[in-house]
């Protein structure tokens, strides 16, 4: 097929109407089963059309449960009301995990307001004074929204956000709200009590989708997405009933649906069937893992590398001890500096939150307690995907080795 005719084909799609609709950053004017949320995170921010400073908020919730959704919604309302009642309400929407440094999440909030702040080149202390003289020359209210604000817990500390919820100490006028929202019910719990007082004057925590739900989801958005009758009657509850195994995920069932549309799309066909969803469930999985992997720091790298290798490729679970022993093996081979064993345990951790693989606690009896480590992802784009960092070369060679020295015990 020529590129024109690729280029002829999505123009004259049989399948969209309207893709974007099906995009994760798409808010639509109705968010069917989050009504109560909607009505909650309202009445919280409600004051500030009167210029009062509303309660900070953290919102928890698993991925895919509408919170970011749900709060962008009600802080577009609240600033249309406030613009029409001639009040100063403004909403700041930072993603933490997209801008990963202290720096870049003061300096987005700042240059929001009207300040002037350089890419690089200042402290954190300077951008933060920067924030706090513009917004002393400011009146009105600033609603704050960290999304998945426990990445930066966790890589930086809470120090930027003990600054932020002190902020209002330091201005004249203006008046600063905070939302949080995180993925983590348990990320809390690591807050400093300063933190955690200041933050959480208000919480609420949404609930996952059952199946029901995410069908009526996908059914008010498909009719926006797609032409008429190219859905066959199975793909909306298929996309719904995976969906709500993993833990009632709307982000998840969207993107099934709209990568089963593209599939459709690029293979020709005049519908989308279940068989499309299921290639995208597929397509979807090994896109996720090789994203995480690719943007995992180097030593989160090494300790991925390390689990590959005592496991065999992802054959058999392994213990935090066997995983250290081969990660000190790696950076001894890289010639680079080994970090502690807890700093490698909290990496661990971090792999497990991120889903690529499994932690689990078990008693040994009077021996104690231990973890044993499995790998949740397909292994192979595990190594693909760390395949993409020349640096390791050495070291995957290492992991083949072990996984096919593996496959030669088991076939003994």
């Amino acid at each position: 097929m020529s590129i024109d005719e690729v280029f002829r084909r999505i123009l004259r799609s049989k399948i969209f109407k309207n893709r974007k609709v099906l995009m994760p950053d798409y808010i639509p004017n109705e968010l069917p089963h989050r009504e109560k949320e909607i009505e909650r995170i309202a009445i919280t921010l409600a004051p500030a059309l009167r210029g009062d400073r509303p309660n900070n908020l953290f919102i928890y919730g698993l991925t895919g449960t509408g919170k970011t959704a749900v709060v962008k919604y009600v802080l577009s309302r609240l600033e249309a009301k406030a613009l029409e009642l001639g009040s100063k309400v403004k909403g700041i929407y930072v993603n933490v995990r997209h801008r990963d440094t202290p720096y870049r999440i003061l300096a987005d909030i700042a240059l929001e307001i009207g300040a002037k702040v350089p890419f690089t080149g200042l402290s954190t202390g300077e951008v933060f004074g920067r924030l706090v003289s513009k917004l002393r020359g400011l009146d009105g209210i600033y609603i704050i929204v960290l999304d998945e604000i426990d990445f930066l817990i966790r890589k930086h500390g809470d120090d930027v956000l003990y600054k932020l919820t002190r902020i209002n100490e330091l201005l004249d006028k203006a008046k600063v709200s905070i939302i949080g929202i995180t993925n983590s019910v348990k990320f809390v719990e690591n807050l400093d009590p300063r933190v955690r007082s200041s933050l959480g004057e208000e919480e609420m925590v949404f609930p996952p989708y059952n199946a029901e739900q995410l069908r009526d989801i996908l059914a008010q958005r498909a009719r926006m997405a797609f032409r008429e009758n190219v859905l066959e009657r199975d793909v909306i509850p298929l996309c719904a009933a995976l969906a709500a195994r993993e833990h009632g995920d709307a982000r998840r069932a969207l993107d099934l649906l709209r990568v089963a549309g593209e599939i459709a799309e690029r293979l020709g066909d005049d519908k989308v069937r279940k068989e499309h969803v299921m290639l995208a469930r597929e397509e979807i999985e090994r896109d996720r893992v090789a994203d995480v992997v690719r943007s995992l720091p180097l030593h989160s790298k090494l300790v991925l590398a390390a689990i590959l290798a005592a496991s065999g490729g992802g054959r058999v679970a392994v213990t935090t001890g066997e995983i250290y022993e081969w990660y000190k093996k790696i950076v001894k081979l890289l010639d680079i500096e080994e970090v502690t064993f807890r700093r490698v345990s909290g990496i661990i951790g971090e792999l497990d939150m991120l889903g690529i693989i499994q932690a689990r606690v078990i008693s040994r009896g009077r021996y104690g307690k231990t973890r044993i480590i499995s790998t949740a992802a397909d292994p192979k784009t595990m190594l693909a995907s760390l395949e993409e960092d020349p640096m390791l070369d050495p070291v995957l060679e290492i992991v083949e080795r072990e996984a096919l020295s593996k496959d030669e015990r088991n076939n003994r």
